[in-house]
């Protein structure tokens, strides 16, 4: 696409081939895009859904309108937020009395946003820059009927379910700049 989203210094995928990594030339079709969206799975498996948010979002900016890499980064912010609304919109009274998380936040919101994001992830391949993103559709579905659908729940990326570490908190901190 444009130079921009290039960046030959990503590292490749954990395991396999996913769609976006070019194999025979050893790197992203779009590094940045990769870079983003480590980052931004990462973030979101910890809890951490807005700066996971954040990491999608700058990132969509890179791309026009229509195109797989803007829909799939357009989805992953508005799966971001939807778990935001619904883990972190919850009222404090229930926070207090379970001790933490509940889950119990805005779920209409929730509901709102994933159905969203299911139609930017229509026709998107199931392995896009190494998200399972077959994974994520099954769960989004199951989640507009059942929320807790969302609890215990992380984004697989090349097989596993990586959480945040420094790295993360610091380019999110990046962005803001």
């Amino acid at each position: 696409m444009d130079d921009h989203t290039h960046d030959p210094t990503v590292a490749p995928p954990e395991r396999g081939t996913p769609t976006g990594w070019l194999p025979e030339d050893g790197h992203w079709e779009h590094g940045t895009l990769r870079r983003a969206t480590v980052h931004g799975v990462r973030l979101y498996n910890a809890g951490e859904f807005h700066e996971s948010h954040d990491c999608f979002e700058d990132e969509w900016y890179n791309y026009g309108r229509g195109n797989a890499e803007s829909r799939f980064l357009h989805g992953m912010v508005q799966v971001a937020a939807g778990a935001y609304k619904h883990f972190d919109f919850e009222d404090s009274e229930a926070q207090s009395a379970s001790g933490g998380r509940t889950g119990s936040g805005n779920d209409d919101g929730m509901r709102s946003l994933f159905r969203t994001a299911l139609q930017y992830f229509h026709g998107l391949p199931n392995d896009f820059y190494g998200v399972d993103l077959l994974d994520v559709r099954t769960v989004l579905t199951n989640a507009l009927e059942d929320p807790t659908a969302l609890h215990g729940w992380q984004v697989r990326l090349d097989g596993g379910t990586p959480t945040a570490r420094e790295e993360d908190f610091a380019y999110v901190e990046s962005l803001e700049h």
